[in-house]
């Protein structure tokens, strides 16, 4: 018996122990086993005995990492549900097809992408051949995010079941003719087969989370079930190293999100080399995967090696494995028989005994052909576990070889991932590898044909067959018709014209009560989707949290510490608001599965992301390009706009530029509206042009992106008159003018237009008064809701006068007549109003908020830019006295009466 006083319990242990003398033997018997069995063998039986713990459900912390062999053993795969040499036929008509095109388009220079596909051709045949479901069948399909280098297999594919033609695959990357193929996967150019674009790498995992999260939270709500749609993200294991693919993954198993999987193509290399050269990037992924709470499956080694897993009775093989280096495996892909004989199995000694009873063959074959990845089987037993584990999402980390099966100068050479095409030799070694029956004839003047068995062949019949009973064709996007959404009440909107008396309302406010409004809506109010990154008190949102309620898949499991209070914190499972904690990353993925949403689902979604503006666009403007490319539709609210308004927070928080980068997104419609009838007005044409009846000629595929204040002010009536409401829509029409704002400036005085945006439309209402009253200078305030879409308008007028069309651009019919110069001024960097100044007939001045921005007061942060109304006075008269219409001596006169 174990004297107890011998235990030594760790100091750190605050777990009590009700039998020191049991844990002892414990202990005693491991060191045992590893005195008399040494550390491997004790090492495999904790392996395994927390294994065993882990299927009993034991409330044990689980293993990070097991053994670099396959999770499911080949004795337990189960058989695959069809013609496996069928699809093999198939599959090598896809490989020689994707190489083909890709190959053939070279002598334009454009570019393309062999060796991904090569490597990923049975990741992606299996699920398509048993997977995957499409469309027209019942529900939504699967949603399926493509690795954008694997695209030209994609297109291959469509080609054999007849969705693509030989000309559409010679277009291949040029699309200017009007039948090409883009280059990777975007609905934007190619709508009725891309769905998802992933190419911008990082931002296809992160989407895939987050769209398997908004899939459950449209049948929580009870908009759609969703419960057979399934999410599958293909990624590189050198994408891996994106922050935005890892960011989302504890979300994933949080919330039990068993409607993803990722299948990650591990073969080891990145664009320029090794993943992880000196590590096994492998091991790294499960690790980081199984400590987020997934599900992990790896399917590392094809049937060749089982012979020698049979072999290993000491496990000297598994760990060889194990410690061998990704950048070595890549080498034993590309040298000979003898050199592996003496650097994997020469090693070890038991290794060594090993080797002497395989083949130079049985060795080649093992270490240049057997992947996991690269046998259909073992895909196919990956893809079945996956879907039949639940309550966590899963990863397949499948390895394989990259330019698998284009030879020996593309498998694993460092620089496939540039190698655009094979040689006619190559091209014809490749084929009597695949036993594809092509003639040497067929290659004419050295150009490689592209292959095809017929369109009444075995291999295609087969191929629609199983779409067919899987649901259509996939990939695939569809648009179903639904009829337009109706127009919520215009009380909702018109509440804003007539101001806010003396109540002072910031903008951000305004256009949280229309929300509010807009919720209520019997017909679209469940359609909103309020989404809010830990932000929603700063934005005034928290009146929304027991109305509507804060989505949460497990309810809510606590009594809130706010529960006695009217706007209390309340989860629920139909909740409607997505608040996402602390990452604009999460918040866009979620605004992007919304708000396409109306393809994906054929349910329109109307999402609205509010946000610091300052993390918006900055932090997340890859996302927002990618939200163009899928077409996605909503709203966009960057709170707490301008570089001036933010006070204290300073630097990192003052945006002067956000509308600037904004403006580069060709589908963002940018507006900065400095009332709260301009922003009813803007929502309300939103919401007419994205999901009512758009004009002819308007594109609904757009998005809008509205700048708000938190800086409360009076809120003016709507003006009177016409052409107001198209003014706010197009970008600008005029507030008031000087004698309409009761002022009385001489019949002679000199004028100045001021153009004004957002906030500063109030230092331009102020400088008004002081033109008019101490310098007897007549000034009208125009409102200048979007310069952006002011300069689109004018772009597109010049582009009809090089077509002989006669179009005169907006911003130039508004100010025709008016006399005097322009002053434009808003809270971003001046950039930003001067986007429109070329298309201004008359004299042109800018000012904005340029720099960094500071802490301190409005005021002062206001004066230090050079944009309140004193600073606007100046620049006034210096406009002016170059024009001699005001004294030169006024302009250094106002300068010392300001304190300038």
């Amino acid at each position: 018996m174990t004297d107890p006083k011998a235990i030594q319990p760790s100091e750190l242990d605050q777990l009590p122990d009700r039998d020191p003398e049991e844990t002892a033997e414990w202990q005693a018997s491991l060191d045992a086993v590893t005195k008399a069995a040494g550390p491997h063998r004790a090492a495999y039986l904790m392996r395994r005995t927390l294994e065993r713990a882990e299927g009993a459900g034991l409330a044990l912390p689980k293993l990070l990492e097991t053994d670099y062999v396959n999770t499911i053993p080949t004795s337990a795969e189960p058989t695959v549900d069809g013609d496996e040499e069928m699809e093999q036929r198939i599959t090598a008509w896809n490989r020689w097809n994707a190489a083909a095109m890709v190959t053939r388009g070279s002598k334009y220079g454009v570019g393309g992408h062999i060796a991904t596909f090569a490597s990923a051709a049975w990741l992606y045949e299996t699920g398509f051949n048993h997977f995957f479901k499409g469309k027209e069948g019942d529900g939504s399909g699967d949603q399926l995010y493509i690795q954008g280098h694997a695209s030209p297999g994609i297109y291959a594919r469509a080609f054999l079941d007849g969705r693509l033609n030989e000309e559409q695959l010679d277009n291949f990357r040029r699309e200017a003719g009007g039948n090409g193929l883009p280059s990777y996967p975007h609905p934007r150019r190619l709508p009725w087969l891309w769905e998802f674009p992933t190419v911008s790498m990082g931002l296809g995992p992160i989407s895939a989370i987050y769209q398997a999260r908004f899939n459950r939270y449209l049948t929580s709500r009870g908009i759609k079930d969703l419960t057979n749609s399934h999410v599958w993200a293909f990624l590189g294991d050198g994408e891996m190293d994106e922050p935005e693919s890892t960011t989302a993954l504890t979300l994933a198993s949080r919330e039990g999100l068993d409607n993803l999987t990722f299948v990650i193509n591990c073969n080891l290399q990145r664009l320029d080399g090794p993943v992880r050269a000196n590590f096994k990037i492998v091991q790294e992924l499960e690790a980081q995967f199984r400590g987020a709470g997934w599900n992990v499956v790896k399917s590392l080694w094809g049937t060749a090696w089982d012979e020698l897993f049979q072999l290993d009775t000491t496990g000297a093989l598994v760990r060889r494995l194990r410690e061998v280096p990704d950048a070595q495996v890549q080498t034993y892909q590309t040298r000979d028989a003898a050199y592996i004989r003496e650097d994997f199995f020469g090693k070890d000694p038991q290794l060594a005994e090993m080797a002497k009873l395989l083949s130079d063959d049985k060795i080649l074959e093992c270490f240049h052909y057997s992947r996991g990845g690269h046998e259909s089987r073992k895909v196919y037993a990956a893809y079945k576990a996956a879907l039949a584990h639940k309550g966590a999402p899963t990863v397949i980390l499948a390895q394989t070889v990259k330019g698998h099966t284009l030879g020996r100068g593309f498998a694993s050479k460092n620089a496939n991932h540039q190698m655009k095409k094979l040689s006619v030799d190559e091209f014809k070694d490749m084929r009597d590898l695949l036993g594809l029956p092509i003639k040497d004839s067929d290659f004419v003047d050295g150009v490689v044909p592209y292959g095809h068995p017929g369109a009444d062949s075995p291999e295609v019949r087969y191929l629609q067959e199983r779409r067919a009973a899987l649901g259509g064709p996939a990939p695939a996007r569809r648009v179903h018709p639904v009829a337009p959404l109706p127009a919520p009440a215009d009380k909702a909107f018109a509440s804003f014209d007539k101001g806010s008396g003396s109540q002072n309302v910031a903008t951000t406010m305004a256009f949280v009560r229309l929300v509010k409004d807009l919720v209520r809506d019997k017909e679209t109010g469940k359609r909103w989707v309020p989404i809010v990154p830990d932000e929603a008190r700063t934005f005034g949102m928290e009146s929304l949290f027991p109305s509507l309620g804060i989505y949460s898949p497990k309810g809510q499991t606590y009594e809130p510490v706010d529960r006695d209070q009217l706007m209390y914190y309340k989860e629920a499972k139909n909740g409607q608001i997505l608040n996402e904690g602390i990452t604009e990353a999460g918040s866009m993925a979620d605004f992007i599965a919304a708000s396409t949403s109306y393809a994906t689902h054929g349910e329109a979604m109307i999402p609205f992301y509010i946000f610091y503006s300052m993390f918006g666009w900055q932090r997340t403007a890859d996302q927002m390009w990618q939200l163009g490319d899928q077409l996605g539709r909503g709203f966009l609210v960057g709170a707490t706009a301008g570089r001036t308004t933010l006070t204290g927070e300073g630097l990192q928080h003052a945006d002067g530029h956000s509308p600037a980068i904004a403006a580069t997104n060709p589908a963002a419609l940018t507006y900065d509206p400095a009332f709260a009838y301009e922003v009813a007005t803007i929502v309300k044409d939103g919401l007419r042009r994205m999901y009512g009846e758009a004009a002819p000629g308007e594109d609904p595929n757009v998005f809008y992106y509205l700048t708000v204040y938190n800086e409360p002010l009076p809120q003016p009536a709507k003006p009177s008159g016409l052409g107001i409401d198209e003014g706010i829509v197009k970008g600008l029409y005029r507030f008031n003018t000087a004698e309409s704002a009761g002022l009385t400036p001489a019949a002679n005085a000199p004028r100045i237009q001021l153009l004004g945006s957002g906030t500063a439309i109030h230092w331009a209402l102020k400088a008004q008064q002081l033109l008019n009253e101490e310098w007897g200078v007549a000034a009208d305030v125009w409102s200048a809701t979007s310069w952006t879409e002011l300069r689109r308008d004018a772009m597109e007028a010049d582009a009809a006068l090089l077509r002989g069309e006669e179009r005169v651009p907006y911003v130039r019919q508004a100010l025709q007549g008016a006399e005097g110069p322009v002053l434009a001024v808003s809270d971003y960097m001046r950039q930003v109003p001067d986007q429109i100044a070329q298309w201004v007939e008359q004299d042109w001045s800018s000012l904005g908020a340029d720099g960094f921005g500071l802490s301190d007061t409005r005021e002062a942060a206001r004066r230090h830019f050079g944009v309140d109304a004193e600073s606007i006075v100046v620049a006034a008269l210096a406009q002016l006295a170059g024009r001699g219409e005001v004294k030169a001596t006024a302009v250094k006169e106002a300068r010392e009466r300001y304190g300038l």
